[in-house]
């Protein structure tokens, strides 16, 4: 049994006895040595974190085995912490995690802010642009820095995306003795050092004439870099309610264009996954840049002609075909690869696709529903509609495994 101790930077005299007991009855002391200097000196062998941690942690653990383990741990640490890390290597049942109060939790304190109403995005080790996605008006987020320079980077980020009036409040070092508070707005931030152990807390305030980008599938056309090869707006709304997305899910966007799909999948849910899948260099370059603005940096993107780009990738749990619909094989190569109760779409809008499309509905069932979507237009001094390309949208379940 290993056990996990949560301590603040209030250190040992924050300590409940329970915690205190654990460190003194270890064997063996491992942490950071900023916790290791928390704690006062017993007979344990004192373990600093290998660098870098995560590739060395399996050996690590595997040379303790047997022994009598304390991991001391910033505050919760089940919040973005050790103690996540190690219960996914070694299981819930071999780990003991005794918490400390999380930064969340005191920064709340502070604030006056209901916990269960903020929004969390963390810095470290993730790229700063999935902040975006978590932006909305008179929402609250609590950012955990990555460094001293965070509170500049994510100032430049809310300005940059319409949020510059967004009051920022940095709370360092808290409960510690040193702990300190430095208040602004995005778009008037000054850099300033701060200690590395801070968060920044947010309070989204949209600029004016800016506009928010909702949640909900169907964001305007123009949010996405594209050269015409994107799923519009009505259609793409319409597919991804068949595709259905659920937290933890994983898509293929085959035929990605401007990766509206798999992008707007990605912002359903933080833990939902995905892959891009397009064959031109240029346009798969715009799907990472359109990713990283939309605040979903995590869009795995790869170039290359399906099927054949679609080996080694991980199985999916729905599957979107925007294209390429007539390439031999394709349709195979995506129902085969389904898990149980996966959906596949697929759209098409010229005959040849239509005519696939229908051949697997009429093999398959599902559902088969044709799109056509009209605008109003300037016809001379008057308005008529002008009708778009119909789109036919084909959605399917696999209800088993053969």
């Amino acid at each position: 049994m290993i056990t996990v101790v949560g301590i603040g930077a209030d250190g040992w005299d924050g300590l409940p006895a329970g915690s205190r007991h654990a460190v003194e009855a270890a064997e063996v002391l491992m942490g950071g040595a900023r916790q290791l200097d928390l704690v006062p000196v017993t007979a344990a062998e004192r373990v600093a974190w290998p660098s870098p941690l995560l590739p060395g942690l399996p050996a690590l653990m595997d040379t303790y085995a047997g022994r009598e383990v304390c991991v001391l741990a910033s505050g919760d640490p089940m919040f973005y912490g050790i103690g996540s890390t190690l219960v996914r290597l070694l299981g819930a049942a071999r780990i003991r995690v005794l918490p400390h109060v999380s930064s969340l939790s005191l920064a709340c304190a502070r604030l006056g802010w209901p916990v269960e109403q903020v929004d969390v995005v963390s810095l470290v080790g993730r790229p700063p642009a999935a902040l975006t996605a978590a932006l909305q008006p008179g929402r609250r987020v609590v950012v955990l820095g990555a460094g001293p320079a965070s509170p500049s980077v994510v100032a430049a980020l809310l300005a940059g995306h319409g949020y510059g009036p967004s009051a920022m409040t940095v709370l360092s070092d808290l409960g510690a003795p040193s702990e300190s508070e430095l208040r602004g707005t995005a778009d008037c931030w000054t850099d300033a050092g701060v200690s590395p152990l801070h968060l920044i807390a947010v309070e989204c305030a949209l600029a004016p004439g800016a506009e928010p980008l909702a949640r909900v599938p169907g964001l305007p056309d123009t949010a996405f870099e594209h050269d015409g090869q994107l799923t519009k707006r009505e259609v793409r709304a319409v597919s991804l309610s068949r595709l259905a997305p659920l937290p933890g899910e994983l898509l293929w966007d085959v035929g990605a264009g401007a990766g509206s799909i798999a992008i707007e999948w990605l912002r359903t849910h933080p833990s939902c996954a995905a892959v891009a899948i397009e064959s031109r260099s240029d346009r798969a370059a715009a799907i990472g840049r359109n990713a990283d603005r939309l605040g979903v940096p995590s869009l795995r993107v790869v170039t290359g002609r399906a099927p054949e780009a679609l080996d080694g990738l991980p199985a999916p749990d729905a599957v979107f075909v925007g294209g390429g619909a007539t390439a031999p094989g394709l349709l195979d190569r995506c129902w085969a690869a389904l898990r149980p109760g996966g959906r596949l779409v697929a759209n098409a809008v010229t005959l040849e696709s239509e005519a696939v499309v229908g051949q697997w509905y009429a093999r398959l069932g599902g559902d088969l529903v044709r799109l056509a979507v009209q605008r109003a237009s300037p016809v001379g001094g008057f308005t008529g509609w002008r009708a778009a390309m119909p789109v036919t949208v084909w959605s399917v379940t696999r209800r088993d495994v053969s």
